[in-house]
């Protein structure tokens, strides 16, 4: 059960967050509220959350596209932004689809992929081990599976030429601008999750290295990036003879890159 605030205790939470530089202190408070199950439990909360915690790892979870998605301490955390690179997915992705969501993190995409899609057959991979164990809780309950590994060499060797929709949430941010990232990111997540190398494309440029193996023709490849590396990410798969286009969405600020196997 969650806890009933007084009007006193829901202005001095308020104002607590306010001060440690919560800008929706608000908003914030009212997720407390619902997580907490006592006066004790919210000031454990309220002190993490002050020291700098991100907020959905203090209340184990983020709403993500619809869906509750439980999120552990040290995993990443899915963004708003992403929900339109799921989006994309989802619409991609038919009846019995078979789908991949590398560098899953908690699994969300997979999560939305399961929910979504009537019969799809999800594989969700990870290299940090606390990603793992989160997004099998995730996904797994939802019928999918989760692999532990480096991108695609935890796959089954079954899924070579018939995956028709695969996610790749990589991480793009160029490693010297991880130190401008927000204290949340930086500290909280982990850097494997977040650093993209020196142009913040080398993942991406693995993963279009081998995404041609594992697409079915006519599958695609979707993958996350900035408005100002679209045109380089376009490049990087469009030379491992995939066929590019570009999707953005001004409401979310999000790019996502869309290539196709013919």
């Amino acid at each position: 059960m969650s806890l009933d605030p007084s009007l006193s205790l829901r202005s001095a939470t308020v104002s607590r967050l306010r001060a440690a530089g919560c800008v929706f202190a608000e908003d914030e408070a009212e997720l407390l509220f619902s997580a907490a199950r006592s006066s004790a439990e919210l000031d454990t909360m309220l002190t993490r959350r002050a020291d700098g915690l991100p907020l959905e790892h203090v209340v184990g979870w983020a709403e993500f596209s619809g869906l509750r998605i439980a999120v552990d301490p040290g995993v990443f955390v899915p963004r708003r932004r992403t929900e339109f690179l799921v989006s994309q997915a989802v619409g991609l992705a038919g009846p019995g689809a078979v789908c991949v969501d590398l560098c899953c993190g908690s699994g969300a995409a997979g999560a939305v992929l399961l929910s979504a899609v009537q019969g799809a057959e999800v594989h969700a991979s990870d290299i940090e081990p606390a990603a793992v164990r989160c997004a099998r809780r995730n996904v797994e309950p939802r019928g999918g599976r989760v692999h532990e590994g480096d991108l695609f060499a935890p796959l089954p060797d079954s899924l070579h030429g018939r995956v028709e929709v695969l996610v790749a949430n990589v991480p793009y941010v160029p490693s010297e601008e991880v130190a401008l990232l927000p204290p949340e990111a930086r500290e909280h997540e982990p850097l494997v999750a977040l650093d993209g190398g020196a142009d913040g494309l080398a993942v991406l440029r693995r993963v279009a290295a081998e995404a041609a193996h594992w697409l079915a023709p006519g599958g695609h490849l979707l993958v996350e990036t900035s408005e100002r590396q679209a045109d380089r990410a376009v490049a990087v798969v469009a030379d491992r003879g995939l066929t590019p286009r570009v999707v953005c969405s001004e409401e979310l600020y999000a790019t996502v890159v869309v290539a196709t196997r013919d």
